[in-house]
Order: C-alpha cells, then sequence, then structure tokens
C-alpha cells in the first residue's frame, strides 16, 4: 500500500466511516501484524490462501457483525492467550539497548554478536510483544514491566 500501511487505513476507514466493518486479507499473519489489524479496529483477519467458499462466508458474517478469523491466525492468537511469551535474557538484555537508543551495530558491539543476530534477535521480540518496531517493542516492554 502506497500511502498508509494496512492498519493505518483501518484506522482512517474507521474515522471516516465508523460503522464500517473492515475485514483484512493479507498474506502476513505474525502476531504484531494480527494485533495491529484488530487493535485498528479490524473485524476480521483472513489470510490470502483462503478458499473462495471461506472468503465468501467471512464477507457475510463481517457484514452480519460477527468477528471472523482465519484458523491459523485464530489458533496464533489462543496460543499466545495461552501461553504468553516471555523474553530470553538476552533478548531482555538487547531490549534495554534498543530502549537507550543504541543501533543495531553498537548493540551488536555491546553483546558480542553479529548485526545478523541482533536483527533476527529483534524480529523474535517483535513477535513476542506483538510489536512492529523498535519504538513499540520498547513501550509495550515498559508497559509489561519488561523494562523500567
Amino acid at each position: 500500500m502506497p500511502r498508509l500501511d494496512g492498519p493505518a487505513a483501518i484506522g482512517r476507514l474507521r474515522e471516516v466511516a465508523p460503522l464500517a466493518r473492515v475485514l483484512v486479507l493479507s498474506t502476513y499473519h505474525t502476531d504484531a501484524d494480527i494485533v495491529a489489524a484488530v487493535e485498528a479496529g479490524a473485524a476480521g483477519y483472513l489470510l490470502k490462501d483462503a478458499q473462495r467458499p471461506e472468503l465468501l462466508a467471512a464477507v457475510r458474517a463481517t457484514a452480519a457483525g460477527q468477528a471472523v478469523l482465519a484458523p491459523p491466525v485464530a489458533a496464533r492468537l489462543m496460543g499466545r492467550v495461552r501461553h504468553p511469551e516471555t523474553l530470553a535474557q538476552r533478548e531482555l538484555e538487547l531490549l534495554t539497548l534498543v530502549a537507550r537508543g543504541d543501533t543495531n551495530r553498537q548493540a551488536a558491539a555491546a553483546m558480542y554478536v553479529s548485526e545478523a543476530t541482533v536483527k533476527a534477535w529483534l524480529q523474535l521480540i517483535f513477535d513476542k510483544l506483538g510489536a512492529r518496531d523498535r519504538a513499540s517493542a520498547v513501550a509495550e516492554a515498559y508497559r509489561r514491566g519488561l523494562l523500567t
């Protein structure tokens, strides 16, 4: 999407048409993507590999005011609720460095790992916290009391 990402577009649509029901059809299904869409006001979330009957049923259900989640999406959310992710010690250490403003390069040097490792750990942190970027990961960690 050239001007807005999905959650921003959903939020904007909900501002201009509060009664609109938004059904997301996406290839992305990380926790961060799903949570961001739902928090923005999506009524449903399907994956692009949905078959026509599933898609039609979801459109009808969404229009009728029901919440719709693709089975893999529902499973991810249920797993997240049943088993909230905790950050490993090294992930917390990295997030602390990110919170103080370190770049990936600086964090890698401080932790004696490669920048590629830092990037991989950041993606794990984002997934565990349902964050889309460094700033939202830090904010969520503070909200959960993981950082002080």
